[in-house]
């Protein structure tokens, strides 16, 4: 989320017409033409966000900026050049890396939260303890996972970390 995403359409020869087809999961579809023998490109119903992007000596590609999850969705390259009809699709996923906390809760226990991620983050401790998980989804389609350290004995060391995995990245924090 946030950052500019390039997609590329593949093909052979020399390209006379390249156009877009995206249906996005939220709001209508869009279409971007470009006609090579003209150097003319159109629009129909796309954000400002997604554009052409032109390159020196290569076709142009198409440029989504400040990707946010309202883009995810399909994109769909087809290309008439003198090799040939070619298409290709994507289906691009927008990944939320969560907002990670650390705190204790009344009764001193740590508790963990990733918050508003996409996909859920999965969450662990070190040292490995029993932890009761809650998910909260919320409408933009993110999730807010939660971990609750329970200790079983009183030989419990005195700083826990809290693991958080994400194909966002992965971060952990440690409480004394």
């Amino acid at each position: 989320i946030g950052d500019s995403s390039v997609l590329t359409c593949q093909f052979k020869g020399n390209v006379n017409l390249i156009t877009w087809k995206i249906s996005p999961k939220v709001g209508g579809p869009c279409t971007l033409g470009y006609r090579a023998d003209t150097n003319m490109t159109d629009r129909t119903n796309c954000s400002k966000s997604i554009n052409w992007k032109f390159r020196p000596g290569l076709a142009p590609a198409l440029e989504i900026r400040q990707v946010g999850i309202a883009q995810e969705g399909n994109y769909t390259c087809e290309c008439a050049s003198t090799e040939g009809n070619f298409h290709m699709t994507y289906h691009l996923i927008v990944l939320v890396p969560p907002s990670l906390s650390l705190y204790c809760d009344e009764q001193g226990s740590p508790v963990c939260e990733a918050a508003a991620g996409k996909p859920p983050a999965q969450l662990s401790w070190v040292p490995e303890r029993n932890s009761t998980v809650e998910e909260k989804g919320h409408d933009n389609g993110t999730v807010t996972v939660l971990s609750r350290f329970t200790a079983c004995s009183t030989s419990v060391t005195n700083v826990t970390t809290c693991m958080v995995s994400h194909p966002a990245g992965n971060w952990s924090q440690s409480i004394a």
